[in-house]
This record gives structure tokens, sequence and C-alpha cells, in this order.
């Protein structure tokens, strides 16, 4: 049996298998769109009154109050409790503890979004990969079977269409959820950004009190 030959028989299985496996995916990629849906749901907070409180906070140099009242899971929430922690050390390392923060919390906030922005992408081309296996089994039919010719062929390729459509069905979903949780992050991480200046702005402006004190 030659290359081509192999080929054949593995086109010869038909449109199936790639509906199940874009069933699959959509499975996963649902799990994922609920999984992150909770995940940033449960990590809101109220911007005004946390900045408000930082400030209160950072005077007191008190990050177990901050970590005791609103925890540390929202980005903003550990940004800030991190500069707080680092304060004694300066306005610097502060600073770079706050970076350190942010990008772990960032990173936690992006788990699995590749997967809904790969899937969106690619989807479409696995559906129209098993249309193109229908479509030539759907021929293969044909030329096996001359005298039902165009029953054959047009069943056989209404069955291959079915795969680009559920390619298309899958891909959408994913494609909005992914656009929507980027758009959701950016706006966490912007607040972790407003809290990162606050922070060092305070700080910043104790060191320079304290060195026209010493002055």
């Amino acid at each position: 049996m030659n290359l081509t030959q192999k080929f054949l028989a593995f086109t010869l299985l038909g449109a199936e298998w790639v509906l199940w496996l874009l069933i699959g995916l959509s499975v996963v990629s649902v799990a994922i769109m609920i999984d992150r849906w909770r995940f940033l749901s449960s990590r809101k907070v109220s911007f005004d009154e946390l900045a408000r409180d930082l400030k209160d906070f950072l005077a007191k140099r008190d990050a177990d109050g901050a970590e005791k009242k609103y925890g540390a899971q929202a980005l903003a929430v550990a940004v800030g409790i991190a500069g707080i922690r680092e304060a004694h050390r300066g306005a610097e390392a502060a600073a770079e503890a706050m970076l350190g923060a942010k990008t772990r919390k960032r990173q936690e906030l992006e788990r699995n979004l590749a997967f809904l922005g790969t899937l969106g992408n690619n989807a479409p081309f696995i559906g129209l990969f098993g249309t193109v296996l229908g479509i030539i089994k759907a021929f293969h039919d044909l030329s096996e079977n001359s005298q039902q010719a165009t029953q054959a062929v047009m069943a056989g390729i209404s069955e291959a269409l079915v795969a680009t459509a559920v390619g298309l069905l899958v891909a959408l979903p994913a494609v909005m959820t992914y656009n929507f949780f980027n758009r959701r992050i950016r706006r966490i991480v912007g607040d972790g950004d407003a809290i990162f200046r606050i922070i060092l702005t305070e700080l910043r402006g104790n060191d320079q009190e304290k060195k026209r004190e010493a002055a």
C-alpha cells in the first residue's frame, strides 16, 4: 500500500470523529469559561474604598490589617499589601515587591485563557478539516456506487458541512468569552497599576519628608 492509499484509508473514516473532537473541546472550553467567570467574580473590590483604606494601613504600616480586611486574592489588594509590607525598606524596595505581586496575580488571572484563544482561532479549521474528509468520502462512495451517484454525493456533502457549522459554533463563544475576560483582566490590572502609583507616591513623599527633617 503506497502513501496515497494510506491517507485515503484515513480520510474514509469520515468526519464523525472530528465532530466528537469538537464536542470534547467545547466541553473543556465551557468548563474554563465557568471557572474563569467564578474566579474573576470572586475578586471584585471597590477601588475607591480600597485606595482610601490602603493609605490608612500604609500610614500605620499595618499590612496584616489590610490582609485581614480584604484578603490577598484581588490583584489590586495583593499589590497594595506587598507595598505596605516592604514600606519600611523604602520606596524602591516596595515598588519591586508590588511589581512582583502584580506579575504573580496576573498569571493567575490569565490561567487557561490561552486555550480559549487558541480554540476560537482554530475550531473553524478543525471543522473545515472534517468537511474536507466528508467530501472525500462522499466522492469515494460515488466512485463505488455510480447508480445512486447524485443522492450519495449530496447526502455525503451535507453531512460533511455539519463539521464546519459545528466548528464555527464552538469557535464563536470561545472568541467572545476570551475577549470579554481579557477586557476584564485589563481593567483589574489597571486598578492594580493605580494602587501601585498611590502607594509609591505616598512612600516617596514620606522619604522626602524624612530627608528634609534630617537636613
